[in-house]
């Protein structure tokens, strides 16, 4: 089968949740079907990254969208009350690129990934004229990744001033769009229930997975997951992700100013925090003191997990699957989070790992796995329930299955 994909960003390197997903994707993809790439980015592509696509991909076209042209397309969504970030995402010219590439590739399904691409793929939404021929009969999948509406309504409720007033259109916005391309695609897919139940109980459920392979302590280079002392990592406690991403920003403030100051008065010695991840906002590098290292971006994000102790994410925002809890549990860790971030897992509290909602529950918690014996018993079973629930090949299974049926 032909697939043609088209994404809202070049997927590598593998720095963003987005990203990560299309990547593996594509690579459990081009087991059995060929793979045509269509990726809008903002930014130059480096040639490097192409070339870890490429033997995925039977060809890989990339379209640099020009700012200049993004901010007036912001401007025309408004105008159209459309989600300010379709309009961001997307540019005239490059949604006649897209056509023409369509029409040489004469694809099965297009497989479009979250509901910036929606004018790329369908250009009718900002009064482009198409130059697609209507006889092309190519079936239409979405991966909604998220629940963007309610990520954006998340965001909104913990905000004040002229910035929730922006999120409340951009919220309203997208939940019109989400709920019209229901009708526009012949499919669509989203990672957990939460962002399901949200959306349509009509939409397909494509979990997000880990490359076990990756993050695996012995392939790292280290030892045992579980080291026999605690003292023998570096940091007490980690958190990654992509610290320029508001639902991080706003879990990394949480962390330090008020969730560790607990933990700190009834153990004063010895617990430190690192905060790991590219583009730090100026709010995540004021976190930065004795007990706080914020490194930013690094060159194997391994590294970090490797050389911490306990893995906490204390996300009060944002939707979707946290694939930071994947990897830091495929690397062995203990992990600490809210309700909102191990619902989508399918893990157990208390089984697979622990889960509050106050910044008194998370503190506790990481009192609680100072000690030894909770800390090894909570990594193990970890470990073993991402191994088995959460391989890339398991959770590309039903995306396998509705790509077909939807090319009979």
């Amino acid at each position: 089968m032909k697939i043609l994909v088209l994404l809202p960003r070049f997927p590598y390197p593998l720095d963003k949740g987005d990203k990560l997903r299309a990547y593996h994707q594509i690579v459990e993809l081009s087991r059995q079907h060929d793979i045509y790439l269509f990726a809008l980015s903002h930014e130059p592509v480096e040639k490097e990254d192409v070339v870890a696509l490429q033997p995925f991909c039977r060809d890989i076209h990339v379209e640099r969208l020009n700012r200049c042209a993004c901010y007036l397309g912001v401007l025309r969504a408004f105008i159209h009350r459309q989600p300010f970030q379709l309009g961001y995402w997307t540019t005239p010219h490059a949604q006649h690129a897209f056509d023409a590439y369509r029409r040489q590739v004469q694809p099965d399904v297009v497989y479009c990934q979250m509901v910036r691409t929606i004018p790329t793929l369908n250009t009718k939404h900002f009064g482009v004229p198409s130059a697609l021929p209507a006889t092309l009969n190519t079936k239409q999948i979405l991966d909604f990744q998220d629940a963007l509406s309610l990520n954006t309504r998340r965001r909104m409720e913990r905000s004040r001033g002229p910035l929730r007033w922006v999120l409340k259109y951009e919220y309203q916005a997208l939940q019109r769009i989400e709920q019209h391309a229901l009708q526009l695609f012949d499919a669509t897919t989203v990672i957990s229930s939460i962002d399901q139940s949200a959306l349509s109980p009509t939409v397909a459920l494509v979990p997000n997975g880990v490359d076990t392979d990756y993050f695996n302590t012995e392939h790292f280079g280290v030892p045992s997951a579980r080291p026999t002392t605690l003292n023998a990592k570096h940091y007490s406690i980690v958190f990654c992700g992509n610290m320029s991403y508001a639902p991080n920003v706003d879990a990394a403030r949480w962390l330090v100013k008020e969730i560790m100051p607990l933990v700190w008065e009834q153990c004063p010695y010895g617990i430190n925090v690192l905060i790991a991840g590219a583009d730090p906002k100026p709010a995540v590098k004021a976190l930065a003191g004795p007990k706080v290292t914020v490194s930013g971006r690094l060159d194997d994000i391994r590294t970090a997990y490797a050389s911490s102790q306990i893995f906490v994410a204390p996300m009060r925002i944002g939707s979707g699957m946290q694939n930071k809890l994947l990897e830091a549990m495929a690397m062995g860790l203990p992990c600490v989070t809210t309700t909102l971030a191990a619902a989508p897992l399918g893990a157990t509290a208390w089984e697979h790992l622990l889960v509050g909602d106050t910044a008194e529950q998370l503190a506790d918690m990481i009192v609680k796995l100072t000690i030894e014996e909770l800390h090894n018993t909570i990594a193990d079973a970890g470990h073993r329930f991402v191994m088995e629930h959460h391989s890339w090949h398991a959770a590309a299974e039903p995306l396998e299955a509705l790509l077909n049926q939807s090319n009979n």
